[in-house]
């Protein structure tokens, strides 16, 4: 039995879109250990992936940090792994390539080009689009990377509901990112307080911050979902999306959740990217692209949200 490496550090949205392409790796490598390598704040969640069979830590230390080096060497080593198909594609994971792991056959952007294709033509395309030609460049067969299924996510909250709702809500993610924070539109506020004026009790409005979120979602006039306190787990927050009558969101992990569940709901979007080149959006949620965020006015946010809902 072999065994098969398969890197995704993140994001949180990245990690949800490469679940389909973990899917048919495992498919296609039946008699191999599956194992996959990624970043703290996903351990505990992938680990219950069934398409894995097991998670290996990547703290990411700096290059420099040379006894971290050794140290992964070692670990990654031990595994003996085959093939290692590299789905976060960074020039850290290149690194890994030519230093650290050398030896098993490697799958990459840069091995999927075409004869005379440039990188910077093949990054032109849509997220699911390059991964499905590295897989198939890979000799992978190809059915769950853009059709992928969260379903082995889905808990049962029922009971931690009750305390923010009996029934239908709104849900709403108006964080984002300090990195990209031209992701963000700014009148989340201004919005809650007009779909209340329109609603009345109807949607209790729930928002689920993250660790660094928290300040700031108590300035909105929403129900904050928390977990003895502390921001919710993946797993969690990706049920909460499951059971919500209709969701508004920035262009953020969540939105990844909540179109490949294929829910009601709008991603908003300024010129940053483009919801096809993330693969966002679908009948069900739909997405808002204006050249500046800051002048996507709240009128018609909330008409496109009244459409679906009425």
């Amino acid at each position: 039995m072999s065994n098969i490496l398969i890197i995704k550090h993140g994001s949180l949205g990245d990690l949800i879109q490469a679940n389909g392409a973990i899917q048919d790796i495992k498919n296609s490598f039946k008699n191999s250990k599956i194992l996959l390598l990624t970043s703290r704040a996903y351990l505990e969640f992938m680990s219950e992936c069934p398409y894995v069979d097991g998670v290996l830590l990547d703290q990411r230390l700096p290059r420099w940090n040379l006894l971290y080096l050794l140290s992964l060497k070692k670990l990654l080593h031990k595994y003996k792994f085959s093939h290692v198909f590299d789905l976060q594609n960074s020039k850290r994971t290149k690194f890994y390539k030519n230093f650290i792991l050398k030896d098993p056959v490697w799958s990459t952007s840069e091995t999927s080009l075409e004869t005379g294709e440039k990188l910077s033509d093949f990054n032109q395309d849509s997220v699911l689009n390059r991964i499905e030609k590295q897989l198939k460049k890979s000799n992978i067969k190809i059915k769950n990377t853009k059709d992928i299924n969260l379903t082995w996510c889905i808990k049962d909250i029922s009971r931690n509901l009750k305390q923010y709702t009996n029934g239908d809500y709104i849900l709403i993610f108006p964080f984002c990112s300090k990195k990209h924070t031209q992701k963000k539109w700014p009148y989340f506020s201004e919005l809650i307080v007009k779909i209340k004026e329109v609603y009345k009790n109807k949607y209790p409005i729930l928002i689920a911050p993250g660790p660094e979120e928290l300040e700031e979602a108590r300035e909105l006039n929403a129900k904050i979902v928390l977990d003895n306190r502390k921001s919710v787990k993946i797993n969690f927050l990706i049920s909460l999306i499951n059971s919500a009558k209709y969701i508004i969101s920035n262009d953020t992990g969540p939105a990844h959740i909540c179109s490949h569940l294929n829910k009601k709901g709008l991603a908003l979007f300024g010129s940053h990217t483009t919801a096809k080149k993330v693969n966002i959006g679908n009948i069900n949620f739909k997405t808002i692209t204006v050249d500046l965020l800051s002048e996507l006015k709240v009128e018609e946010v909330l008409e496109n949200m009244k459409k679906d809902l009425n």
